[in-house]
């Protein structure tokens, strides 16, 4: 069945370039009405213009497609709750949030300045969480929503120089475990998104990168899923260059140490709580606890 958002509003951050350019018309395309949000900065998150939002949006209404330009940075939580406002004021709703705005300040934990580790927190993390909030009873009201957190496999790997991002976007994927139970009872789903894609924000690796292969078109139809109606919920999907993938963060079944020994019973056995043998992913954070007074029970009993 051909994916449609007829009908649908969504709010695409980041989107004057790049990946959330991609994702904003692909959404266009398809039927979506669309706020495009770019508050036109460097890649570092310095200056602001409205002039790439205004570029993309003349884009969609050139294709024959419905949107609007919006230049709120979204580390400012007045000025998203205004980018709604104007959302709804136009055109009644707001089905789909795709945050996708992020900077990069890049240094080795220890030449990097504090600022620079916050600025990128408030951006990725801050900036998703205004978003978010700003459309949360919107979509609870309606009983309909899709939401995508932009994560990186910086955040579930780790990549040399990039603390600051790497943890940004491991915090976006905990916003996601939590909303996305949340969220459950009024039919939002929330997803992450790890992508792998030539833009600004990766020139810097472009002579190790075979660039012709990752251009973003081939990562937003992930988004599109990610969005649509039949969207999963709690999902960490990669994509790049055509492929996609699932990341999962998974919990093995360890062993139970107690005793005067047990630092050295851990040490000892550590393959054995290491070995993913029977490994789980659990439905909540409850799902250790649960495991661990197992473990006891079993010993006791």
């Amino acid at each position: 069945m051909t994916i449609r958002f007829d009908g649908r509003v969504a709010i695409v951050t980041g989107a004057g370039g790049g990946l959330g350019r991609e994702h904003a018309l692909a959404l266009a395309k398809r039927g979506a009405k669309v706020v495009v949000n770019d508050l036109g900065g460097a890649r570092d998150g310095s200056g602001a213009s409205a002039t790439a939002a205004e570029s993309v949006v003349a884009e969609i209404v050139a294709a024959g497609g419905e949107a609007m330009a919006n230049a709120a940075s979204v580390t400012d939580y007045a000025a998203v709750e205004a980018m709604v406002a104007a959302a709804m004021a136009k055109w009644g709703r707001v089905d789909i949030l795709v945050n996708n705005a992020g900077v990069l300040r890049d240094k080795t934990f220890a030449k990097m300045e504090l600022d620079d580790f916050r600025f990128v927190m408030d951006v990725h993390l801050m900036g998703a969480v205004h978003c978010t909030k700003a459309v949360w009873d919107i979509m609870r009201e309606r009983n309909y929503g899709r939401i995508v957190m932009t994560t990186s496999s910086s955040g579930l790997y780790g990549n040399f120089g990039q603390s600051n991002y790497g943890a940004a976007k491991m915090a976006l994927v905990g916003l996601m475990q939590t909303l996305s139970i949340e969220g459950a009872k009024n039919d939002i789903r929330v997803n992450c998104l790890a992508p792998t894609a030539h833009t600004r924000m990766t020139e810097d690796l472009g002579a190790r990168l075979p660039l012709d292969l990752l251009g973003p078109d081939t990562v937003s139809p992930g988004l599109l899923h990610l969005v649509s109606e039949d969207a999963p919920s709690r999902c960490i999907l990669t994509a790049g260059a055509g492929g996609f993938e699932r990341a999962y963060v998974t919990l093995t079944q360890g062993i139970r140490a107690v005793g005067e020994d047990a630092p050295e019973q851990v040490a000892a056995r550590f393959a054995e709580i290491s070995d993913r043998t029977g490994e789980i992913v659990p439905e909540m954070g409850a799902a250790q606890g649960m495991i661990e007074l197992t473990k006891a029970q079993h010993a006791a009993g």
